[in-house]
């Protein structure tokens, strides 16, 4: 490898990966920089209510003892990371992976940069005075509709404060909500120095973050092209991108390991969460998906090049997670025979038990899987007369307490319903808060980013 080349490894796709996989990536061979990305839009709701009940949390709590694990081979081979971990509360997940640092032994030997300014729950009401309405990207409605109920709200960063951050001398990078694409486009500028309005090299960043952003869904996993014959998935190898100045890139993985690197798992990735694929806007810049070329350059290996991009909007997209009631899914099983007729025999009951009860919901969705759940009935087909089917009934609405009454009418259904239940598990069906998502964009001169260094 020479040095005009940068490898980037790929260590989680979501909080709750496979906990191996970062260990892989840094023992397995040879890598410059492990991305780990952990945020969904939902996640940052889960972790604004983990720092309201303590505020020292709120962040990907695995990720520190992952990082104890992995501090010492990251120091001795010279490994930086960059990763979203820190969710709403990053500087407690610096300070935490820290003392794993001084713990370790390795004091004076990590430098851990925090990246912060994305959360923007402090400044809502003085955004709003503002005149900022922070619409509702799919309805148009204005954030004031439903600011009592917001539960979090962070600006998505692109790659720019993390690669300030590696400049300061950073080994590992916590971020709140940085793009998935910005953990990986990031080392490339600081290694490459590409220019803020290089956006054909910016755009091809980007296609590699996007690539690798998932994890193993570009190396073989929930892959549909002849997902049969893909070798060794108990052992999966995660992906690595082999980044060059000139933004051409190969897509890869460890020798030795699991899974399949292929055009046809890369291309599946890409297509991953793609609305207009000329137009994929980050804050870095706008990338077209229908200029990359894709070819096969070994064995687990594929070349990406040809990638145009196109200046950056003025704009930032705000994930806004609010509360929007409650729900609870209650699940039966019917055996043979006629198993879908019983199921749809007990779906009645329950609505109509739920109708005698006064309980009204502001949905209620029935499903059978096994025959319908997934693809939908066939048009004018009869029931098929299949081993077995799960029931599965859940609503919504706006009170908790009709919500917890429709929970109690699952359990009757197994002696006072149609014969055949085999299976009834967990007990009564759990109430949960529905969190419901709202996207919004707003200028990017109304965000700020922070970078601080914090030393072992």
């Amino acid at each position: 490898m020479s040095k005009n080349t940068i490898r980037i490894a790929s260590g989680q796709g979501f909080w709750g990966d496979w906990l191996e996989a970062p260990v892989r990536q840094v023992e397995a061979g040879p890598i410059d920089y492990l991305m780990m990305d952990y945020l969904a839009e939902v996640t940052m709701s889960i972790m604004q209510k983990q720092r309201s009940r303590n505020p020292e949390l709120g962040y990907a709590k695995d990720f520190v003892p992952l990082m104890r694990r992995l501090l010492p081979t990251l120091v001795r081979k010279g490994i930086r990371v960059s990763a979203n971990a820190g969710g709403v509360n990053p500087r407690a997940c610096a300070t935490a992976v820290l003392n794993e640092a001084r713990d370790a032994g390795l004091a004076g030997k990590v430098a851990i940069g925090v990246i912060t300014g994305d959360d923007l729950m402090p400044r809502l009401e003085q955004l709003l005075a503002a005149g900022h309405e922070l619409k509702n990207m799919d309805t148009g409605e204005p954030l004031e509709t439903v600011l009592d109920s917001v539960q979090s709200a962070n600006a998505y960063l692109g790659a720019w404060p993390l690669v300030e951050g590696f400049r300061r001398g950073a080994n590992i990078l916590i971020t709140g909500r940085v793009t998935d694409t910005g953990l990986t486009l990031a080392p490339m500028i600081h290694e490459f120095g590409w220019a803020p309005d290089a956006w054909d090299l910016l755009a091809a960043g980007t296609v590699a973050g996007h690539i690798i952003e998932c994890g193993a869904q570009c190396s073989g996993g929930n892959c549909m092209y002849r997902w049969e014959r893909i070798p060794n998935m108990h052992d999966p190898g995660y992906p690595i991108v082999e980044a060059r100045p000139d933004g051409g890139f190969v897509v890869t993985k460890h020798d030795g390991t699991g899974g399949r690197v292929s055009v046809q798992s890369v291309t599946e990735q890409l297509l991953y969460e793609m609305g207009d694929p000329t137009d994929y806007i980050t804050p870095d810049c706008i990338a077209d998906f229908t200029t990359v070329s894709l070819k096969k350059s070994g064995k687990d290996r594929v070349e990406i090049s040809g990638v145009r991009g196109r200046p950056a909007t003025d704009l930032l997209k705000v994930s806004i997670s609010y509360s929007y009631g409650y729900k609870a899914i209650g699940t039966l099983v019917y055996a043979w025979p006629e198993a879908v007729k019983k199921a749809r025999a007990a779906d009645k009951i329950i609505r109509a038990r739920l109708d005698r009860l006064g309980l009204n919901f502001d949905e209620t969705v029935t499903e059978i899987i096994g025959a319908d759940a997934t693809h939908g009935r066939l048009a004018g087909k009869p029931d098929p007369d299949i081993a077995e089917v799960q029931l599965r009934i859940g609503v919504r609405g706006r009170e908790r307490t009709p919500v917890e009454r429709f929970s109690r009418e699952i359990a009757p259904l197994i002696l006072n319903g149609p014969p055949g239940v085999t299976g009834f598990a967990g007990g009564r069906p759990k109430v949960e808060e529905i969190v419901a998502y709202w996207p919004a964009l707003i200028p990017k001169s109304e965000v700020c980013s922070q970078v601080e260094i914090l030393e072992a």
